[in-house]
């Protein structure tokens, strides 16, 4: 493939808030896509106007699909030879769409690419600070050759989308983790997924406590468990490192201990040296928390994160003994 042509894509529901910004950013690229698709999901508001106000085709859904289903609509739909799928609440970088075409020029054998969020976070609330310069360490550490996919800012050869059948929306009915599915499905394939730390975009969503718990445990933590257990496999990378899987031990037993620290002078030291423990294994995180936001926020951020791996390890346990009490499927002996 020479120079492709990008058609950028953007799943929108309601999205008059943020739409603006982020079709404004694809709009002022220092390289300009072949076409932009901006999907309406049925919205009540200004979503499909703002669209074409600034030039982009407009598709509909006829009734609320999710993301997943917008994307694979306007997939049938797109002209160009890659597709950069982009949400409505994200605003890239201005050389993002150059990023997107350099990775797929030549013959580099890529068939996905995805970025991370920037780490200035639109949003100046703790929560949300948190998260996303938790998600924009987390894939910036991560390796270059990855083994998911993530639809928030990332890009995949059309026809290898086509071919794999594009986002299942049979199975997540619920927006979930139907990226990085896709990314397993392409992997198998014997496709190549890359992540280009450079891809990056600002994240304009707000967070709050509720929101990081509801979406980090039924969105992401519990379909996730269902799809390793169900391809036999848990990667080592992303946010599944070996270092994460010790913090969340080291996170149950601090828990466990907890109560025994009202009548145990051990158990306090034991505590004390899980902390440590604790610390030790996410200094890097903590040191790149202090670079950016100083030690105030690391001091909020330590617990916040304990939290995050005592759900996550909760969850991983639930589902693990929902998996094991579920009956193995019956052979087909017709």
């Amino acid at each position: 493939m020479g120079e492709p042509k990008i058609s950028v894509i953007v799943p929108a529901y309601n999205a008059e808030k943020f739409l603006p910004f982020c079709l404004d950013a694809i709009l002022a690229s220092t390289c300009k896509p072949h076409e932009v698709i901006v999907v309406d999901d049925l919205s009540t508001d200004r979503t499909a106007e703002i669209a074409r106000s600034r030039g982009a085709a407009v598709l509909e859904t006829g009734r609320r699909s999710g993301p997943g289903a917008a994307r694979n609509l306007a997939a049938e739909r797109a002209t160009g030879d890659v597709l950069f799928l982009v949400d409505a609440d994200v605003v890239i970088d201005r050389n993002a769409v150059q990023y997107v075409a350099e990775n797929f020029a030549g013959n580099s054998g890529i068939a996905a690419v995805f970025g991370s969020y920037d780490d200035d976070p639109s949003e100046g609330n703790f929560v949300s600070q948190y998260k996303n310069l938790h998600h924009h360490y987390v894939h910036q550490r991560a390796s270059s050759e990855a083994s998911t996919f993530w639809a928030g800012c990332g890009a995949v050869l059309r026809s290898a989308f086509i071919e794999a059948g594009g986002f299942d929306v049979e199975k997540y009915v619920v927006p979930s983790i139907e990226d990085i599915e896709l990314g397993h499905r392409l992997r198998r394939r014997g496709h190549r997924i890359v992540i280009d730390k450079r891809l990056q975009g600002k994240h304009l969503k707000r967070w709050t406590l509720w929101s990081l718990f509801k979406t980090d445990v039924f969105c992401r933590a519990v379909p996730w468990c269902r799809l390793i257990f169900e391809s036999q496999g848990m990667p080592e990378d992303l946010n599944l490192k070996l270092s994460d899987r010790i913090s969340s031990m080291l996170v149950c037993l601090l828990v466990l201990m907890l109560p025994l620290a009202l009548i145990s002078t051990a158990a306090r030291v034991a505590i004390l040296v899980l902390i440590a423990g604790i610390i030790i294994a996410n200094r890097d995180l903590y040191r790149f928390f202090l670079k950016r936001r100083g030690a105030l926020f690391v001091v909020r951020a330590i617990p916040l994160h304990a939290f995050y791996y005592l759900y996550s390890a909760v969850t991983f346990g639930l589902c693990w003994i929902r998996h094991k009490a579920m009956p193995a499927p019956k052979a087909d002996v017709t």
